[in-house]
């Protein structure tokens, strides 16, 4: 009888920059070099944080944070106005690099992107020396760092390349995907929010090892159809292939409450903050979206979309803002409270790129 043969397991790399645009921004003008700096907002208090540098991050600053919050926790806190043209362009020469290895590239945004280099161009044949000559290239050439994550599936790499950022390099092998996600705790699965994390916690499930004690049954009882999709995760089965082609259709963002809200001023705060994240999004990906749509599920979970269109494409925080809001305001509620809230926009043209403006305090505030 012969030997069956060996499993053959994908080689996976997740690649991402290390404060993308904050890094550049550092690296083409010596003059914000070890400062705590921000891309996006501005010092009038308008508009949000797109990137923060490791400097602003020590002090708790993070994208998607409004200016005056960033501001809150530094002081010293500079702005500068995103150039996103030259964003754009070092992506591309990033990506350059990546074509030396393999053809199979799923970008996820600017800054980060799947590799599959099961098969790569120069038959290295180690996953782990591939990513290592990646993030060297990216440094020697184009004076930026990166982490990178290696694994055999998408979700461990893209788990792995966050572990020691920045200028990370972390390799999780077949042998030791079990172990990695038995120790890793339930919010960094995917598709578990603040909510679910809460609910898992008092369910007394804080790791993966303490999700896999649950048959499919009763994750799908407690937590819905997502149960199918948590039985397969926290057993490492991920089969999701590197896609070379992504479109994005749809981008935005949602939260399931605590507790439902019960009157129009919880929900328009609830909206801003949730139109903060989707904002931020589109920024991210330099996209803009005729279609405005919001999202909500009241507390005996039946559903309701609606949504209005723009003859033009449009992604500022303000119109974002006023849309849902006006239309949440045309909702008849019948004495109906709300447990979720989501806003999405769709309907995209093509990517934006915008030109370089004055950096100049009037400028900064109209970038919101």
């Amino acid at each position: 009888m012969s030997a069956p043969a060996p499993v053959k397991f994908r080689k996976i790399i997740h690649i991402d920059m290390d404060a993308f645009y904050a890094s550049v921004e550092q690296r083409d003008f010596p003059e914000y070099r070890g400062k705590p700096l921000a891309v996006g907002g501005s010092p009038s208090g308008r508009g949000v944080v797109a990137t923060a540098s490791y400097e602003a991050r020590k002090f708790g600053v993070r994208s998607a944070m409004s200016s005056r919050k960033a501001m809150q926790l530094c002081p010293d806190i500079v702005f500068v106005y995103p150039r996103f043209e030259v964003y754009k362009a070092v992506s591309a020469k990033i990506r350059e690099i990546f074509y030396r290895y393999t053809d199979l590239i799923e970008p996820l945004s600017l800054d980060e992107a799947y590799l599959d280099v099961t098969e790569d161009k120069l038959q290295i044949g180690s996953a782990l020396e591939i990513a290592a000559q990646i993030k060297k290239a990216i440094k020697d050439e184009l004076n930026l760092t990166a982490s990178a994550g290696i694994s055999i599936n998408k979700f461990v790499a893209k788990i792995a390349s966050d572990i020691n950022k920045p200028d990370g390099l972390t390799f999780i092998g077949p042998s030791k995907v079990e172990n990695f996600i038995n120790n890793l705790p339930v919010e960094k699965f995917f598709g578990v929010g603040k909510v679910t994390a809460e609910k898992m916690k008092n369910m007394q499930l804080f790791t993966g090892a303490d999700l896999k004690k649950l048959t499919e049954d009763e994750l799908v009882k407690h937590f819905g159809k997502t149960g199918h999709f948590y039985y397969k995760i926290v057993r490492g089965m991920d089969d999701r292939e590197v896609q070379t082609h992504r479109e994005t259709k749809s981008l935005g963002a949602e939260d399931t409450f605590q507790y439902d809200l019960e009157n129009l001023e919880e929900m328009y705060k609830e909206l801003d903050r949730i139109a903060v994240t989707v904002h931020n999004r589109l920024v991210k990906k330099q996209l803009k979206g005729r279609t405005v749509t919001l999202k909500i599920k009241f507390s005996d979970f039946t559903q309701i979309t609606r949504n209005h269109s723009f003859n033009n494409p449009v992604g500022d925080l303000d119109t974002i803002i006023e849309t849902v809001r006006q239309l949440l305001e045309k909702v008849n509620f019948e004495e109906k409270t709300v447990r979720l809230l989501g806003i999405s926009l769709s309907n995209f043209g093509e990517p934006e790129i915008r030109s370089r403006k004055p950096r100049d305090p009037e400028q900064l505030e109209l970038f919101t």
